[in-house]
């Protein structure tokens, strides 16, 4: 056994020559010894992955305070006391005990690493050797494909009516259908709990934070029934005077139906004569069903002229394509086959329902240094190019047959598309500008007086000499240390300034970048940020390998859903109310929440707190109410609401958590903090509050059981496993290895994620594939684990952003055969692409619908695995964090000790 570090937890340092002659009594202390470093590591020997965490806190950036007022050391346990912790450690939760597989008389080691990759925790596997010894049995703690499986077998298949307060929706994982009955879809709105506590001493006490994450533009399914569209005139929507909650299923009607109660802040309203209704014998209006407004959680208000800007309809919004023609992207084949592609795509363009043509009209501009404006305005014969080389003053140099009507331009419209690649293709021209082209498209709105949303295609650092110019920052000496933040902090200035002018008109920003290097996306992922828009990125583009991605992006980024020039205001019932938000947004005050856009993939995460005592009769009420313009050119009002349960049991509050929701909410609370605070700060919150809430639960919910048990809420169980995950994503490691513009491309697209994306963002799908390649049956998915995989096997691993395809190294041969058309493993090329394999392939994917993503094809030991290996959660990670199960342990030891 090697030499114990020089200074012993046991008074004196053990000095050890290469002999096992000193006796039985001296192998059993040594053994002993080594089990509680690992398992339960002594108080004062800090991690620099986990540290002991500060007392707790529910937000990033504020003094812990812990409500465990006696916090004491954990004293060194006796031998005999260690034996019994070590074989009695268990996880248990409502009605479930999950023993944890022990290895001889001194209880089970947890499994060491893996050849390569760093420990954890000092002192921990990763630094030791000796005598091997049974691993703890990774089936006995929490699974969350067993999670999944479970929830999918009891919920999967059903009608999930919403008609009962404080209902907990079946998880995001499974298929179900959704009747609205006077609560949101969950598809709409989603909690962390269900069930909040009365007071906000409660609230301090469990340290679970109160939030929810709103989808307002939510994609529904064609099997249920799309949202209802009412109108009420000239008057508008029905409203309470004091508050503004428009009207809801929970509003309460008296004095005969004359009269409303909100039931938000308990005004009484008269009712306007035109919506007077009679009550029946049980207090309900008589048209209650015939109204969307008093039946149904989710609905649409035709608006009036008083929601729109100066008392006007607004305009249809417009789409401008913005192409960079500089070296780069002529040479990687971009250009030429964006250009094929946007004549089918403009075909597409979103319309509304029921109409046959879009009402969008779209514009173009080419640019490196300098831009270049076309005409294409129908009449024309060839289309028109106007340039303008002063990009220090932006403007427009036309007007009239800028912004067109595609189905009416589309021969001049496709002429032009013709021409662009064969304009630049002998360009030399390498520098670009980016700020300019934003201000172009921003003045382009306001000449037409619409919304929009600009579609740009990038490929480099701007740096032509214009406002916006940019420098590379990128420092890698800065990575774990106090300025790391730095690297993630976007440029102020002429960036800060472009966001507010986009949000002001309504100008949606959709990055499409194709860089070989440093883009510094910190900055220029910023406006795109703020104006509810996207950022994609395609490293070292090559046409013929990355073109179906990055097509298969495009495509769906122009026909989704969405909704222009939006604003959003979170209302609440007393005794609570809406505090902080996360997401692609813009916010001037405290309560308005502006998106230049928002479609069916953004995301708005909400913390709430409590300002008074909430009544367990009453419950808790929440109305988002969103006002945006069509793609149609209407200005309407989305309204979404929820009512949630009220409890003075903390247990209560347990029972309605969802981890899902739960670890969105942490992965933006988080991923925020990364611009003020260290990382290392970070992980320790994120630690520290793991274990005050589970310590909480224990303490006030769980029943008597021995200290040496792990008790975890049913409905958290595999909790730790998503955090221990979110504190390995590339965004949170400081490695080298991990671009600082990757790590920032992730902080972006998480902090605008709804539930189901980070979901399987931070625990990826694994699935085993038979032989039988062509079913369209997905098999059942394994824990995400190294131990999971088999040489003779295949599998595929979707995060919903990639889809891996890892084929083992005594794969069939047959197998390989007909994926790849070569005769076996051995004849597989270094670089797997798409381009090599065969039809069949496409197939599989197509089946799986898993085409939009995309496929990396890992061969088992090649180099490229590694990508593949950072992505199976529960073993130790390649940059640092640990497994699963060590994690589980830490976090146990941290929970006994605050309940010391």
């Amino acid at each position: 056994m090697p030499q114990p570090p020089a200074s012993s937890h046991y008074g004196s340092s053990v000095q050890q020559n290469g002999s096992y002659t000193q006796g039985y009594l001296f192998c059993l202390l040594c053994s002993l010894y080594y089990l509680f470093k690992i398992v339960f590591p002594l108080k004062n020997m800090s991690s620099p992955r986990f540290p002991p965490p500060p007392a707790a806190s529910s937000s990033f950036g504020q003094v812990p305070q812990s409500p465990y007022q006696n916090i004491a050391p954990q004293a060194t346990p006796s031998t005999h006391q260690l034996t019994n912790q070590i074989s009695n450690m268990q996880i248990s939760g409502y009605g479930t005990n999950i023993q944890m597989d022990t290895a001889g008389p001194y209880g089970g080691q947890l499994a060491g690493p893996q050849p390569g990759f760093p420990g954890s925790f000092p002192g921990g596997a990763a630094q030791m050797a000796g005598p091997p010894q049974k691993k703890l049995d990774p089936d006995s703690i929490p699974s969350t494909t067993q999670v999944i499986e479970d929830d999918q077998a009891k919920r999967g298949g059903q009608i999930y009516a919403t008609n009962l307060r404080g209902q907990i929706p079946p998880l995001v994982t499974s298929n179900f259908t959704v009747q609205d009955q006077g609560n949101a879809s969950p598809r709409f709105m989603r909690c962390t709990t269900y069930t909040f506590p009365c007071t906000s001493d409660l609230a301090k006490q469990c340290q679970v934070p109160l939030g929810t994450v709103i989808k307002p533009f939510a994609t529904i399914p064609k099997n249920e029934t799309p949202l209802y569209v009412v109108n009420h005139g000239e008057t508008g929507p029905i409203r309470c005077n004091r508050c503004k909650a428009y009207m809801c299923p929970f509003m309460q009607f008296i004095d005969g139906g004359r009269r409303f109660q909100c039931a938000f802040c308990s005004c009484i309203n008269e009712v306007p004569v035109f919506y007077f209704q009679h009550l029946d014998h049980m207090g309900r209006r008589m048209d209650l069903y015939e109204r969307p407004e008093l039946s149904l959680g989710s609905y649409e208000f035709i608006a009036t002229l008083d929601y729109c800007k100066n008392n006007k309809p607004p305009n249809p919004p417009a789409y401008i394509f913005m192409i960079d023609v500089s070296y780069t992207n002529i040479k990687s084949g971009l250009v030429k086959l964006l250009c094929e592609e946007l004549k089918t795509l403009l075909e597409k363009l979103p319309r509304e329902e029921g109409v046959e043509s879009s009402a969008v009209r779209v514009g173009f501009v080419t640019y490196n240094k300098i831009l270049h404006f076309y005409n294409v305005k129908s009449a024309l014969a060839q289309p028109q190019m106007m340039v303008v080389s002063d990009v220090a003053e932006m403007f427009v140099p036309l007007q009239d047959g800028f912004l067109v009507n595609y189905q009416e331009s589309r021969a001049v419209i496709h002429n032009l598309l013709d021409q662009i690649p064969d304009m630049f293709a002998d360009t030399n021209e390498s520098e670009t500008v980016f700020a300019p082209i934003i201000q172009a498209g921003v003045e382009a709105f306001k000449a037409a007086e619409c919304s929009g949303k600009l579609f740009i295609f990038h490929s480099s650092i701007p740096t032509a000499e214009a406002p916006g110019k940019l420098k590379n920052r990128d420092d890698r000496k800065l990575f774990n240390t106090e300025k790391e933040k730095t690297l993630f902090q976007p440029l102020k200035g002429v960036y800060e300034q472009l966001c507010k002018d986009c949000v002001a008109q309504g100008c949606c920003v959709d990055l499409f970048l194709f860089p070989s290097q440093y883009l510094d996306l910190a900055t220029m992922g910023d406006v795109p940020t703020h104006t509810g828009g996207s950022v994609y990125k395609y490293s070292n583009f090559q046409a013929e390998v990355d073109g179906t991605h990055f097509l298969n992006d495009l495509r769906k980024d122009v026909e989704k859903p969405i909704g222009f020039d939006a604003i959003m205001r979170v209302r609440t019932s007393t005794g609570f109310r809406a505090t902080d938000f996360f997401g692609a947004i813009h916010m001037n005050n405290t309560t308005d929440v502006e998106m230049a856009a928002v479609d069916c993939d953004n995301a708005l995460t909400v913390e709430f707190k409590h300002d008074d005592t909430l009544n367990e009769e009453t419950g808790a009420f929440i109305q988002c109410a969103l006002l945006y313009t069509t793609v149609g050119g209407q200005r309407r009002l989305r309204v979404h609401n929820l009512s949630l349960n009220c409890s003075s049991q903390l247990s209560e509050l347990y029972k309605s958590c969802e981890t899902d929701t739960l670890i969105n909410f942490f992965a933006k609370s988080a991923y925020r903090a990364m611009l003020n605070q260290p990382l290392k700060n970070i992980r320790e919150i994120l630690v520290n509050q793991t274990a005050h809430m589970l310590a909480c639960y224990r303490k006030n919910c769980a029943s008597p059981s021995a200290a040496s048990q792990l008790i975890l809420p049913d409905a958290m169980k595999v909790f730790p496993v998503y955090m221990n995950s979110l504190m390995k994503t590339p965004a949170m490691v400081g490695s080298p290895e991990i671009s600082t513009d990757e790590r920032v491309l992730q902080r972006l697209c998480v902090m605008a994620m709804g539930v189901e994306e980070t979901q399987v963002l931070l625990y990826p799908c694994l699935i085993p594939l038979n032989m039988d390649v062509s079913s369209s049956v997905l098999p059942g998915a394994v824990r995400c684990s190294e131990e999971r995989l088999s040489d003779n096997g295949m599998f595929l691993l979707e995060n919903g952003r990639l889809l891996f395809l890892w084929l083992g190294q005594a794969c069939p041969s047959e197998l390989i055969q007909s994926l790849f058309n070569v005769p076996s493993f051995a004849h597989l090329p270094e670089e797997l692409v798409r381009s090599h394999s065969s039809g069949l392939l496409f197939n599989l994917i197509w089946n799986y619908s898993f085409i939009v993503l995309q496929l990396l094809i890992v061969k088992q030991k090649d180099r490229p695995e590694i990508l593949f290996r950072q992505h199976l959660v529960e073993d130790k990670g390649l940059h640092g964090g640990a497994s699963y199960m060590d994690f589980l342990c830490y976090v146990h030891r941290e929970v006994r000790q605050l309940l010391t």
